[in-house]
């Protein structure tokens, strides 16, 4: 998610500051990505740094406006112009998780994988649940908040469909064929062992 990016379109709608760009940030997502004040401050000094911001005005109560530069604007019809590029990363937490314990002798994958497909069944649910709560799609945050919790449904319904995927696969596997013993083998790099002097 490019918060970055995120804050650049809204500030290409007018001058905020930083308070009122978080607020904008939330109407716009559903509230559904947090961001804290300082992450917001940390990321306008960054699009000051990269030239696609600039300081503006000051109001009667401190606040500093933020503005986008031409090449900031330039790089808003940038992002939105082209697709997101999904990373192909083999650091998903639960597929490692679910990949190490099938290999782990003792340890019941079916029922690592079943206490999983409970808790993204809950998380679907509770999904669902606040998709019903975004019935009017004429309001413009109520519309932005469904897109975004939309996604999310899809995401938790492709989990479960993996992990009953996994569940069948490796029922089909004899238990003691997944495990992997430690190897023998001694690695080429790492710290040499210490010789006693």
């Amino acid at each position: 998610m490019s918060v970055r990016q995120s804050l650049l379109a809204i500030l290409d709608q007018g001058p905020c500051y930083g308070y009122q760009l978080r607020a904008e940030f939330d109407r716009r997502t559903g509230s559904t990505w947090p961001l804290n004040v300082g992450q917001i401050y940390n990321t306008l000094e960054r699009l000051e740094r990269d030239g696609l911001v600039e300081r503006g005005a000051v109001d009667e109560r401190g606040h500093v406006y933020w503005e986008i530069t031409a090449a900031g604007r330039a790089n808003v019809r940038d992002w939105l112009g082209s697709p997101v590029e999904r990373a192909h990363s083999t650091r998903d937490e639960l597929a490692v998780k679910l990949a190490v314990a099938a290999t782990l002798p003792g340890v019941d994958v079916g029922a690592v994988i079943r206490r999983q497909r409970t808790a993204s069944l809950q998380q679907l649910h509770q999904l669902t649940e606040a998709r019903g709560a975004c019935a009017d799609a004429s309001d413009p945050e109520e519309l932005a908040r469904s897109l975004v919790v939309d996604s999310m449904i899809f995401a938790a319904e492709a989990e479960t469909r993996w992990l009953d995927h996994l569940e069948r696969r490796l029922g089909e596997q004899p238990l003691q064929a997944m495990q992997l013993a430690l190897s023998t083998d001694r690695p080429k790099r790492g710290r040499p062992a210490k010789t006693p002097a």
